[in-house]
């Protein structure tokens, strides 16, 4: 029996009815790894002993009568993640040598709940990239074309899991790094309500794993199925123990329906300021005709969707604010030269990002306010609607571009250039109010490459949108391995 592609929750089957045991996976996704990561390169820091070695334990385990949500199943995580005895560098050349001692929360919960981790999964520097390279670990493929972006900043554990380098990832998110790598790499991915999931462990290095609240970044699973989004996310969800004396049940709420024809979907394809493209207009389509055809209330315009420019302005104000809080004195000071040289008329994106950077504390707890307005419109939303579909990017992975400054570069949209960073106002549309979202597979573009588009849910009630991830996977399929015909040089 093959077991390379199946899920988490078919290999957690399989190892409790004693038809494979996890040396023999672990063993299987190693010599997978050995043989077909020198094209993808996903796996950037392999720990192939230590995994074997927990491979042991989880079957001694199980030969005792335990059982564990992830007991033998092989994964992997984020670089970015501290995994104790391995090096933690976010892509960071003078960081290369950086070796936590300690294990993230994500990690001590994956080991607890039984997983084996295989290796860390390759990023961009610092995160800050919707491409997956850098100059310690080079560049991550897309499994489906070589000469394409796997996504980014979780771009490794994309590939990785589109390769069949064990069964789940635990990622990121601040500006679409699980969803962007899912959909370029046709696998499922979850960004969680803000503050669902603990993140201490996350960290730059050399910082310290400390216990803060994260503002827009969340820490998320990574799967080849919707069901294994459910089953990681329940590993992963739950607060700090450094900041919460007493642990306490989430108790999520459940899903809002378990049948589509139950679901009031609103479909939102169009963007004001950044076009969505052929490919990706048309996976929306497919999505949107799915849901129709099993019953759903499926509609394309409600007055009830806050504002989506005021929102992308938002988003970027407050991402770059926290992004240029550790600039030098000298960086900063000329940053704020440059914003007071705005026109008071300048409303572009790039000017919301030069401001944002220069953010004082009271343009901030006024951007805060604004952003609570914008939840507030959301939860009328989620009084009339139960999710809503939009797209993750406006086009399918595109070709490696490793040129320049993140604004010197561009993003190509069915012929017509447009500058690369205005592509994030789509992940921003769930981030900026911190509202769950999931990214699923949804065909393929007409050169064979992945879509995906994602499905937004209401605050804190994330098992809405897994859940209709898992009615689309029944209707319209879910991922499938790559084609060798789609790998460049193959």
């Amino acid at each position: 029996m093959e077991f390379d592609f199946l899920s988490a929750e078919e290999l957690a089957t399989a190892l409790r009815a004693g038809a494979v045991t996890s040396v023999e996976l672990t063993d299987a996704a190693i010599a997978r790894i050995e043989r077909e990561d020198t094209a993808i390169n996903a796996i950037c820091v392999a720990d192939f002993d230590n995994a074997r070695a927990a491979a042991r334990r989880a079957d001694r385990a199980r030969a005792r009568g335990e059982d564990r949500p992830l007991l033998g199943v092989p994964v992997t995580v984020k670089e970015s993640y501290d995994v104790a005895g391995l090096p933690t560098t976010w892509g960071i050349p003078q960081h290369a040598d950086h070796v936590p001692t300690e294990d993230a929360v994500q990690v001590s919960r994956l080991k607890a709940a039984g997983a084996v981790i295989l290796g860390k999964t390759n990023v961009p520097e610092m995160l800050r990239d919707i491409q997956s390279f850098n100059d310690i670990y080079g560049t991550t493929n897309n499994p489906w074309d070589h000469g394409r972006t796997s996504g980014g900043s979780s771009g490794g554990s994309a590939a990785a899991l589109a390769s069949g380098f064990g069964a789940l990832s635990i990622g990121s998110d601040l500006a679409g790094s699980l969803r962007t790598p899912a959909h370029f790499c046709g696998i499922y991915a979850h960004k969680p309500t803000l503050g669902l999931a603990a993140a201490r462990g996350m960290v730059a290095p050399p910082g310290p794993a400390l216990p803060v609240e994260l503002d827009l970044a969340v820490v998320g699973p990574m799967a080849r199925t919707a069901r294994d989004l459910t089953v990681l996310l329940d590993v992963m969800a739950g607060p700090d123990p450094l900041t919460h004396a007493v642990a306490y049940d989430l108790a999520l709420p459940p899903a809002r329906h378990e049948r589509p024809a139950d679901f009031r979907v609103l479909i939102v394809e169009d963007h004001p300021i950044i076009p969505t493209g052929s490919a990706v207009r048309a996976a929306v389509h497919r999505v949107a005709d799915a849901l129709a055809e099993e019953g759903a209330r499926v509609e394309r315009h409600s007055p009830l969707l806050p504002d989506p420019t005021e929102a992308a302005t938002l988003y970027m104000l407050l991402m770059l604010s926290n992004a240029a809080a550790s600039l030098p004195v000298e960086v900063y000071d000329r940053l704020r030269d440059q914003a007071a040289a705005l026109g008071a008329d300048n409303r572009s994106l790039d000017a919301a990002r030069l401001r944002g950077m220069v953010l004082s504390h009271r343009e901030w707890v006024e951007a805060n306010h604004r952003r609570e307005c914008h939840r507030l419109r959301w939860r009328q939303l989620f009084t009339e609607f139960d999710v809503v579909v939009c797209p993750v990017t406006p086009t399918p992975a595109f070709p490696h571009n490793h040129d320049g400054g993140l604004e010197d570069r561009h993003i190509d949209i069915d012929g017509v250039s447009y500058p690369y960073f205005d592509q994030l106002v789509w992940a921003g549309t769930a981030t900026m109010p911190g509202l769950p979202a999931t990214a699923v597979p949804a065909g393929r573009s007409p050169d064979g490459l992945p879509v995906g588009v994602q499905l937004i849910g209401p605050m804190f009630e994330d098992r809405t949108p897994l859940r209709l991830a898992e009615l689309l996977e029944q209707k319209i399929g879910g991922f499938r391995a790559p084609e060798l015909a789609h790998r460049i040089g193959h």
